[in-house]
C-alpha cells in the first residue's frame, strides 16, 4: 500500500495559447486534432507532476468537442488529477476559449485522459495517493471509478458477444445499414 499522498490542487496545470490560422481545418475553424495535441501534452505534464515519473498516454477515454474554437481566440486548458490507481491516472481537463476582445469564455471542451506513470525501465512505477479536499474533488473521484466500472462492463460485453449470429444480423434491420453477406 502506497504511504506517499498528494492533493489533488498539487496535481493542477493550466495552459494557455493563441488559435493561429495555421491551426484551423478546413471549415476555418480550429481543428480538433489540433485540440487533442494540446490535450495530451497537458495531460502528460499533469500526469508527471503529481506522479515525479514519466508517463505515457494508455487510452483518451472522453472528448466532448462541446464548441468550436474560432482563429485569434485564447485558448485555456486547465488539468488535474481526478482519480489514482496504483500506477495509473485518470486527468480531467477542461478547455475554453476565450474572445480577447470582447472577453466572452466558452466552454468548448471536456476531456478524460489514462495515463500510466513509468519508471527509468519503462516499468509501470507507482503513483502517489489522492487527498481529497472538497466535494467536487470527491464527486470528480466517484465518476471516474463509474467511468472505469463501465469500460469494463463494455469488454466483459464484447468478450460474450456472438456479432456474427443471424439474430444479431437481423436486428440490424433497425439502422441505416444494408448486410450484403457473401
Amino acid at each position: 500500500m502506497n504511504t506517499t499522498f498528494k492533493t489533488v490542487s498539487s496535481s493542477h496545470i493550466t495552459i494557455s495559447e493563441l488559435m493561429l490560422p495555421s491551426h484551423t481545418n478546413f471549415s476555418g475553424k480550429i481543428h480538433g486534432g489540433y485540440i487533442l495535441s494540446l490535450l495530451d501534452q497537458i495531460a502528460f505534464a499533469c500526469a508527471s507532476k503529481f506522479s515525479g515519473n514519466y508517463c505515457v498516454t494508455a487510452s483518451v477515454d472522453t472528448v466532448n468537442f462541446l464548441k468550436p474554437i474560432e482563429v485569434g481566440e485564447l485558448v485555456t486548458m486547465k488539468a488535474s488529477v481526478n482519480y489514482v490507481g496504483t500506477s495509473s491516472m485518470i486527468i480531467g481537463i477542461r478547455v475554453e476559449s476565450e474572445n480577447i476582445q470582447t472577453g466572452t469564455v466558452n466552454h468548448c471542451n471536456s476531456s478524460y485522459f489514462t495515463m500510466v506513470s513509468k519508471d527509468k525501465e519503462g516499468k509501470n512505477a507507482a503513483v502517489p495517493g489522492l487527498i481529497l479536499t472538497n466535494l467536487k474533488e470527491v464527486s470528480r473521484f466517484q465518476n471516474c471509478v463509474k467511468q472505469i466500472a463501465l469500460k469494463k462492463e463494455r469488454e466483459y460485453q464484447k468478450s460474450i458477444s456472438t456479432f456474427g449470429s443471424i439474430e444479431n444480423i437481423l436486428s440490424l434491420n433497425q439502422y441505416n445499414v444494408k448486410v450484403e453477406l457473401q
